[in-house]
This record gives structure tokens, C-alpha cells and sequence, in this order.
């Protein structure tokens, strides 16, 4: 792995449509120093040109550089995760929840901004092996204290998963323990947000004061407003939600409840996004990638939401505008990094042609 930004490149020119904001498209945008210009530079000789469609570099907000569906992966596994995502548009990464140290990135001009979440805390014996911290309630202030130090910002909980006893989907924490773990991550300047499938935990994190819910499947009419009222983000994560009949189906023996559960939860994915989206609930593109999926499916996902019934350009700015303003980085502004993608037509128009970049920079070079 080597860093491969070298001197500083060439003024860039990029023309055609550049869409600054949802609205506000300009007919061109310069790159000078690896920083973004609205206008362009005077005595500018070694200029290059990009044509098409341009945009601020897409937003996975959910997935896991550095994971895979065993644990952690060496640092060579984790670059071709991330180049994976750089080279579907994804130049801004939200690591949901990582065993490895992925800090090394942070290097090269090459590969995705992330913004880390630490690893996943989870309940002992209640998430896939190797993948968490596995504590118990009473451990998880100091967990989340530790992890806040350890990310960018977040933290991620389990916020449930399968208890054997019961033989499916059951909270994992009790209500004092999440308010207690919420309290310490805001006090350190840490966003907390949790991995939740089924109905039961939704309320008490909520009311525990999470910041965001990935997957949220289990909302419901009693605990979309909720959502709404506080303001609390989901990521749907709707490309790993189609692989819930594939679990159920895996399930059914051992687990009837449980897979019977999963397949009601799919056979509604859509109604339920939609339903959060109309009752204001803000809605961001995440794939869950790194764990069972592959990387590179931020266009696929951008596609279900539109399936779910969010309007196109809903669905597209909850990977480009919105989400980057959620997360607290820029798009294409003065002086932002030059962290942009380039297309053939004009994604607000159709929104499938994410899946096909034809060109993308990062920091003010074309990586591919």
C-alpha cells in the first residue's frame, strides 16, 4: 500500500452540469490544489477537463471497511474494500462498526474519507462472533466511553439480535443502561447509533436519546413518530434487508419464531421506509457492505429507496447533499477537498446510472 497523491496535480477543469446542490447546477467547477474553485483561476496553464455530470463523491453511511463475514481482515483486504467503494462512487464512508484499526487511511488521497463508529458493543453471545466487544449491561458505559475515544464521532450498539431462549429478535439492554451509555457518548462529543431489526428496543433508545437507527425495520405507526418528533436518523440499509428470507430460510429448523419474524419484516422493507420518509423521519443511503455483502452497491442501494417509494431526488440526496450535511462534511464548495464523481446523464433524471461512474476524483486527481 502506498501513497500514491505525489506532487500536487494539475488545475482540473470540470464542465458540462456540475450539481453543487440538488438545484443549483453549474456549468462548470475548477480544482486547484486539491481543493474545489467556483471560478476560475487566473494564468491557469496545465488545465485538464472532465465532461458529464458531476457531484459531490456519494455517502455509505453504513458500512464496514475492514470486516468481513469472519471479523477483521488484514490492512492489503481493507484497500481493496475501500478502493471497492472509491471506484462505485462511495467517497464518503460511515464505518458502522469495524474490529480493525482502519486509521491508516487517513493517509492516502487515494482511497474514501471514513468516518469511524470504533467496533460494535454488543451483549455476550448476542451478535456474530468476532465481529464485537461482547459485554454485559453493567461494562456498558466504559465500552462506549472507550469506543467514542477510539471513532470519528460515533459509536455503534447492538441494539438487538436473536436470543436463543426465546428463539428470536429480543432488545439487548436494558433501559437504564442505554440511557446511561447514551449520556457518556454525548458528553464526549460522540453520536450513538444501533443496529436494530425488530420492534421492541425502538422506544427505549429513542427515548435514551440515540442519534440513529440502522436498519430500523421494526418501526411501526406507534414509533415512526417518534422518530419524526426527535428527529432521529435511519439508515434502511435495504440491500442487506433483501437477504432476510435467504436467513430465514437458514433458520427455520432451529428457529420458527425468528425466521418467521425476519420474513414479516422483509415482506414490509418498503412500506416502512416509506411510511418514515412521509412522517419527516430523515432517511440516509447505507449497505451494510463488509459483512456479508461485497462492497461497491452504494448505487444499488440509492435504487431501493426510490423502489420504496422516496422520490428520486429525495433518494439521491440522501447519498450526496443531505447525507453530507448530516455527517458534517462539504460537497462541492470554495476551498472543499475535490472529492467528486462524474456520469454520462443526469442522475436526478434516473438515478440507476450511479451504478456506472465514468469518472472519479479525489482530492483534485482522476483515480479511476
Amino acid at each position: 500500500m502506498s501513497d500514491v497523491s505525489g506532487a500536487t496535480p494539475p488545475v482540473l477543469r470540470v464542465k458540462g452540469a456540475v450539481l453543487v446542490g440538488p438545484e443549483d447546477v453549474r456549468d462548470e467547477v475548477w480544482v486547484v490544489g486539491r481543493r474545489v474553485a467556483l471560478t476560475a483561476p487566473a494564468g491557469a496553464r496545465d488545465v485538464r477537463t472532465v465532461e458529464g455530470w458531476a457531484l459531490p463523491g456519494l455517502v455509505d453511511a453504513h458500512c464496514h471497511v475492514g470486516l468481513d463475514a469472519h471479523g477483521a481482515v488484514p490492512a492489503e483486504e481493507a484497500e481493496k474494500q475501500a478502493l471497492t467503494e472509491r471506484d462505485a462512487g462511495a467517497l464518503l464512508l460511515r464505518d458502522a462498526g469495524s474490529p480493525s484499526d482502519t486509521h491508516w487511511t487517513d493517509a492516502r488521497e487515494d482511497l474514501p474519507r471514513i468516518i469511524r463508529a470504533g467496533r460494535h458493543i454488543a451483549r455476550t453471545r448476542r451478535y456474530i462472533r468476532d465481529f464485537a466487544h461482547e459485554i454485559e449491561p453493567e461494562d456498558l458505559v466504559a465500552y462506549v466511553a472507550r469506543e467514542a475515544r477510539r471513532g470519528d464521532g460515533w459509536v455503534k450498539l447492538v441494539g438487538d439480535w436473536i436470543d436463543r431462549e426465546e428463539g428470536d429478535l429480543t432488545a439487548c439492554w436494558p433501559r437504564g443502561a442505554v440511557e446511561a451509555a447514551i449520556a457518556e457518548a454525548h458528553r464526549l462529543g460522540a453520536r450513538v447509533t444501533a443496529h436494530c431489526f425488530a420492534e421492541d428496543s425502538l422506544a427505549d433508545l429513542v427515548e435514551a436519546g440515540i442519534d440513529c437507527v440502522e436498519h430500523a425495520t421494526g418501526l411501526t405507526e406507534e414509533t415512526i413518530p417518534l422518530f419524526a418528533g426527535r428527529g432521529v436518523a435511519i439508515v434502511p440499509t435495504l440491500v442487506n434487508i433483501a437477504t432476510f428470507p435467504r436467513l430465514a430460510d437458514g433458520g427455520e429448523a432451529k428457529f420458527p419464531r425468528w425466521s418467521a419474524h425476519m420474513r414479516r419484516l422483509h415482506a414490509r422493507r418498503y412500506e416502512t421506509v416509506r411510511a418514515a420518509f412521509d412522517a419527516g423521519v430523515p432517511v440516509f443511503t447505507g449497505t451494510d457492505a463488509g459483512g456479508s455483502l461485497p462492497h461497491g452497491l452504494i448505487g444499488a442501494e440509492v435504487a431501493e429507496l426510490v423502489r420504496a417509494g422516496l422520490p428520486p431526488l429525495a433518494a439521491l440526496s440522501a447519498a450526496v447533499w443531505d447525507a453530507r450535511a448530516w455527517l458534517g462534511r462539504p460537497g462541492l464548495e470554495e476551498g472543499a477537498p475535490a472529492d467528486l464523481v462524474v456520469y454520462e446523464s443526469d442522475p436526478r433524471a434516473d438515478v440507476r446510472v450511479l451504478t456506472a461512474p465514468r469518472r472519479v476524483v479525489m482530492s483534485g486527481r482522476v483515480v479511476a
